[in-house]
């Protein structure tokens, strides 16, 4: 059945609105966005160069259609508020892991995540960071949930 937004109940034009509003960067997104600015970051002896994905169509698009990433080189996604973060990989064509990092720095949890792949991989509590590096990067280094990650975002 095709039917055409002047045909929903009023009450939930707004709604449906929104949602194809938010949705939108994504679903328009048919290339790399340029690299970010990015910060340095430290983890044990290594120091990673992280882009900074702010704004809501930075996060959006964050690392899909790009095809390589630089052995310290990430990406960290900065929200405003602690909350469970989840993440996907749809158009995302690099294998990554994902660290999910409290205020203070400190690795929540880890989760490898497949190229192209709608599964969905969260924070195992709120937190209002995470960093996307090259799969195994955090496990070649010996790195796990409770090791701190420092860096100018990252509170003392």
């Amino acid at each position: 059945m095709n039917r055409s937004l002047s045909a929903l109940p009023a009450r939930l034009l707004p709604i449906v609105t929104v949602a194809l509003l938010a949705a939108a960067p994504a679903l328009a997104q048919d290339g790399p966005q340029p690299k970010l600015p990015t910060t340095p970051l430290t983890i044990g002896m290594y120091v990673v160069q992280a882009e900074l994905a702010v704004t809501p169509q930075q996060q959006a698009t964050g690392m899909m259609f790009r095809r390589s990433m630089g052995t310290n080189e990430g990406m960290l996604f900065v929200n405003d508020e602690p909350g469970v973060r989840c993440f996907w990989m749809r158009n995302t064509l690099v294998p990554l892991t994902i660290a999910f990092i409290a205020d203070d720095g400190t690795i929540v949890n880890l989760a490898d995540m497949a190229p192209k792949s709608e599964q969905s991989h969260c924070s195992a509590k709120p937190v209002r960071y995470a960093l996307e590096m090259n799969q195994g990067w955090f496990a070649k280094r010996g790195f796990k949930a409770g090791d701190k990650v420092r860096g100018a975002p990252f509170t003392k």
